[in-house]
């Protein structure tokens, strides 16, 4: 074994993955065709993305993954391939995977925000990393607490019979922890919680998330209202780029209030912090931008007494990856993981499916994530060529 390697070769693919046809149909008989109280006015029928293969000297592979949606994140997978292509690829190429806060360094001080783009090459070297060495990617985070991780499912936003059917669907296969897409309206909010509440009581733990439904005033009187349902935490409740608003509504009320739409660096999530907006952080492999920032989140998090969950809908690659970090932080990550790519998307673009069962994922076993790429469904999905980088 040795970790005298250097990253010779980038490969970007730009892929569409559509989502399944009854993920489509309950989202379409949803709020606004989205399953979501957001404004966006497209039809959201399936995910976009980039992989990434960083590729050694040695000829080890390391993967990653962008999740991208323009009323989210505000950059198309082209934009990302762009950005690697002419800014950051001269701070990867022959570089170790080793040296991660060189590259992240270096990408930051050459190219503001783009935290997706940035965020999947440090995952690819997490997994070029264990690749290398033969160890899996979770000892580069702090080690394998568990076997297993627990999982939440996402309902989405629609009539409250639908959500309550949907609940009762996720909780036979095993599921205790959802999250409920709340927002058209107070009333129709307490409406949903009161009809799953009577089902399950206190069998199952629930969190909301209002997709910037509310103004500030009335995000108050949208919480208090469903704050005797026993809450877990309520994301979004505001504009995403309303920061004093978050602020202005936490001081106002119980439930722990997290970020998702409005958080995408690091420096993004302390101002919240230090507004005293947010008291949950929400980690994923895009936000604050791949594995190394998100460990320093999540440090900074526990150091401020706030909790911490991990959450996305991503491909195979990034959900290894979440899962990886949850093993490693497990003692730290204070509500179950919500990865959903395995229910909403048509593939997940690798070869040996993710063992998820009774509500639980397991760790992928071998080097790096533990996952190898379906080339097949990577050339099936892929909406351009792949772009290819070299020393």
């Amino acid at each position: 074994m040795t970790i005298k390697d250097e990253i010779t070769s980038i490969e970007l693919t730009p892929l569409h993955v559509p989502f399944k046809d009854y993920v489509i149909k309950a989202m379409s008989e949803g709020e606004g065709n989205l399953g979501m109280a957001i404004a966006a006015e497209e039809a959201w029928l399936g995910g976009d993305f980039v992989v990434c293969k960083l590729i050694s000297k040695q000829g080890n592979i390391g993967l990653g993954e962008a999740f991208l949606w323009l009323p989210e994140t505000g950059v198309s997978p082209n934009q990302i391939i762009d950005a690697i292509k002419n800014c950051l690829a001269k701070y990867i190429l022959g570089e170790s995977p080793f040296n991660i806060e060189k590259i992240n360094y270096r990408m930051d001080v050459n190219l503001a925000r783009n935290e997706a783009a940035k965020g999947m090459v440090d995952m690819a070297c997490y997994d070029l990393m264990g690749q290398i060495t033969d160890l899996p990617a979770c000892y580069y985070m702090g080690g394998k607490f568990v076997d297993k991780i627990p999982l939440a499912a996402l309902i989405p936003l629609g009539d409250p019979m639908l959500m309550k059917g949907l609940v009762r669907t996720y909780y036979k296969k095993g599921f205790r922890n959802f999250r409920l897409k709340l927002g058209k309206s107070v009333e129709d909010d307490v409406k949903i919680l009161q009809a799953i509440r009577k089902i399950f009581g206190n069998k199952i733990n629930l969190r909301v998330d209002y997709n910037q439904a509310y103004r500030p005033s009335m995000a108050v009187r949208a919480i208090k209202a469903i704050e005797p349902y026993g809450i877990d935490f309520a994301e979004e409740p505001v504009n995403a780029s309303d920061y004093l608003g978050m602020a202005y509504v936490q001081s106002r009320v119980n439930i722990p209030l997290m970020s998702h739409e409005g958080f995408f660096s690091l420096k993004d999530f302390i101002t919240l912090v230090e507004l005293k907006a947010v008291r949950v952080l929400g980690l994923n492999s895009d936000r604050p931008g791949g594995v190394t920032k998100a460990l320093k989140a999540l440090d900074y998090a526990k150091m401020r007494g706030l909790g911490v969950v991990l959450h996305n809908q991503p491909l195979g690659i990034a959900s290894a990856m979440h899962i990886h970090f949850a093993t490693a932080k497990y003692p730290f990550i204070d509500y179950a993981t919500e990865l959903f790519g395995q229910e909403m998307l048509e593939d997940d673009l690798i070869l040996k499916p993710i063992d998820y069962n009774n509500g639980m994922a397991k760790v992928p076993e071998g080097p790096g994530w533990g996952i190898k790429l379906d080339e097949n469904a990577l050339d099936r999905f892929a909406i351009n060529n792949t772009t290819i980088l070299e020393k």
